[in-house]
């Protein structure tokens, strides 16, 4: 599914097990992980390579999974010991969610080693890791055209100026409302994006969930509303999708300019509500490009409103 322009996104992160406490049952051994989220649904768009690490009981049959949609796994590291593991149990509603258990294992060890292959990358993501494994990756890549990065509310209070480090060396920062509250010591998400902004991204993107999410950049304020689902069954990893087909599209896209990023955040808008649609990565799996056209043009009408 790689793009004739031959551009390829880099995408460093977790692969891992779920344990899900959903309100429509338990789902135990549930194969999820940033990098795996964000790899399926970038794949939809442009070549994706995977740096991360497994333990011996990850199964094959995801790696060849990936390798169908196009996803160069060589940078996926299979060492002894067990893949990292998230247990977690979501409120009725799916609005919040509670950490259960937290088992690294082999990620706890995780160093991020590029093949050579790999550091001529034009577009990096950075999942949701420690910020100083995030500025060990910049320093292995050779001038991507666009680097992006998440992280989370661990890591701003914990590891604060590592993190400000790797705010100053990436174009676009991706995280949720929460976070960025956090990280700006705003409520207003405007103010907070603006005390954002000056810490050293290009360019920011809010995940609001099921009210859209927002992009802050030179150009002003961007918004994408949430796609209205009828069935809801479980978000998790749906930030990452999102930021997948966000870098994914963006990597096809001829130039960057202020219409390619705005495509870029209804194209993630759009793939991301596939995912909360299944448990775990069973939809992203599947999805084709026809089914996301279809629900973009849908997507579309929602907010259409004439000259």
């Amino acid at each position: 599914m790689s793009n004739a322009n031959d551009k390829s996104i880099l995408i460093v992160g977790s692969m891992a097990f779920d344990d899900l406490e959903l309100p429509s049952g338990n789902f135990a051994d549930v194969v999820g992980g940033s990098a795996t989220y964000c790899a399926y649904a970038a794949s939809l768009f442009s070549g994706v390579k995977i740096v991360a690490v497994v333990g011996d009981d990850f199964p094959a049959a995801t790696l060849d999974s990936l390798a169908q949609r196009g996803v160069n796994t060589d940078g996926i590291e299979r060492v002894d010991g067990k893949t990292f593991r998230w247990k977690g149990r979501y409120a009725q509603n799916l609005s919040s969610r509670t950490t259960l258990d937290t088992q690294l294992n082999v990620f706890a060890d995780f160093r991020p080693k590029l093949p050579t292959s790999y550091q001529k990358c034009t577009h990096l993501l950075l999942g949701n890791i420690h910020p100083a494994l995030q500025l060990e990756v910049l320093d292995q890549v050779e001038k991507p055209e666009f680097v992006a990065a998440d992280t989370m509310n661990f890591w701003i209070e914990g590891e604060r100026p590592t993190l400000e480090r790797v705010l100053k060396k990436i174009d676009c920062l991706v995280v949720n409302d929460e976070e960025i509250r956090q990280l700006s010591g705003e409520h207003n998400i405007k103010q907070a994006a603006a005390r954002v902004l000056k810490m050293g991204p290009k360019r920011l993107i809010v995940k609001r969930g099921e009210y859209g999410a927002m992009l802050f950049d030179e150009h002003g304020i961007f918004f994408a509303p949430a796609y209205p689902l009828e069935a809801e069954v479980d978000p998790t990893g749906a930030g990452d999708v999102f930021a997948g087909a966000f870098m994914g599209f963006l990597a096809r896209e001829s130039e960057m300019d202020r219409g390619s990023l705005r495509r870029a955040l209804m194209m993630a808008a759009t793939v991301a509500s596939f995912c909360v649609e299944s448990v775990g990565t069973e939809r992203v799996q599947t999805l084709t490009r026809e089914d996301v056209a279809h629900r973009l043009e849908s997507l579309r009408s929602l907010v259409h409103f004439g000259a």
